[in-house]
């Protein structure tokens, strides 16, 4: 079957399935509608943020302090009434500051959880690469069980539940790689970048127009869902149809990154997990009840990025992640039939 064929086929055999994909795909957009009015721009930025949360992934977010990524993250949260705590991660920061403690209250004479801001929907882990790998490793239970062990006891998280991690580029002062372990466990890496001119000017009179400080507006950001709509979307997006061949499509390009010049190491399996995983959320946005290989295309940079590490040598060119696997895509073939 052309990918063509595939376009033009019907949604689905079962129209009860093509019905609830349409309503969960309105159900997105109005929350991808709500969270615009608060950033200027950024739209890129925003599709994928939503492409994690509704895939029940996690996020890390890269670029330069003042960018927007933290009001981004509120305001997801407010547009689907969750809830969102934020951890600023520095030098001395402790595993039990994120995922709490257990101590023993003088007064009752019992122990008593406390517990720590991890347990929330949207969990900030702003600038996670100020802080030391024990701290960094400390979300690596939360990110991939969904629970906190706390005094020999699992306590789980209530869905939906996404870390959204931001990080300064490594090559500012104080800062730590995070290890490879913990890179892998995020879906997606997103790349945030300055803004237009006319985008920078409009935020600018947004902010300053009447208003104290510069902290930007979230009034305007209404809520449109509940998590339960949210993980409604996460459990619609894992049934949109995932043919064979696009499946062995992800997998060949995720191969190729093992072999390719100027990367050292490549992904590994969850770089094909990512990638279908992120796609069946992209053709859901677009009302589709199956994946197309332009889907596989579209996530790819964000899936992929921080799971292939580039060689020395290239590195000292100036050569970045995205650059190689851009010329990867094009060296595998799509299928078509």
């Amino acid at each position: 079957m052309s990918e063509t064929e595939l376009k033009n086929q019907p949604a689905s055999s079962d129209p009860g399935a093509a019905g609830e994909i349409a309503r969960c795909a309105a159900l997105a957009g109005s929350i991808m509608a709500e969270v615009r009015k608060s950033l200027v721009g950024q739209d890129d930025v925003i599709v994928q943020v939503l492409i994690g949360l509704f895939a029940s992934g996690h996020v890390i977010v890269e670029g330069l302090p003042g960018l927007g990524k933290t009001l981004l993250v509120r305001s997801v949260a407010r547009a689907f009434g969750g809830r969102a705590a934020r951890v600023q991660f520095t030098p001395d920061l402790m595993p039990s500051d994120i995922t709490g403690h257990v101590m023993f209250n003088m007064k009752s004479g019992v122990f008593e959880t406390r517990r720590g801001p991890v347990f929330t929907n949207l969990l900030i882990a702003d600038e996670i690469n100020r802080a030391p790998a024990k701290t960094q490793a400390a979300l690596l239970e939360v990110m991939q069980e969904r629970q906190v062990s706390l005094d020999g006891e699992s306590i789980p998280l209530l869905p939906p539940f996404m870390t959204l991690a931001t990080q300064n580029p490594l090559e500012h002062e104080g800062t730590y790689p995070l290890p490879d372990a913990q890179l892998d466990r995020f879906l997606l890496k997103i790349q945030i970048d300055y803004p237009s001119a006319e985008q920078e000017s409009a935020m600018v009179e947004r902010v300053t127009e009447g208003r104290i400080g510069d902290d930007l507006p979230l009034e305007a950001v209404a809520t449109v869902a509940s998590p339960q709509d949210v993980v409604g979307i996460q459990k619609a997006a894992a049934r949109v149809k995932a043919a064979p061949r696009v499946v062995d499509y992800a997998v060949r390009i995720v191969r190729r990154s093992r072999e390719w010049p100027g990367i050292a190491t490549g992904a590994g399996p969850r770089g094909s997990l990512a990638l279908v995983r992120a796609a069946r959320v992209r053709a859901l946005l677009e009302e589709r009840t199956f994946i197309l290989p332009d889907d596989v295309k579209a996530v790819a940079l964000p899936a992929l990025r921080h799971r292939v590490v580039v060689s020395p040598e290239m590195e000292i060119e100036g050569h970045k992640p995205d650059e190689l696997i851009a010329d990867l895509l094009g060296s595998v073939e799509a299928p078509r039939e």
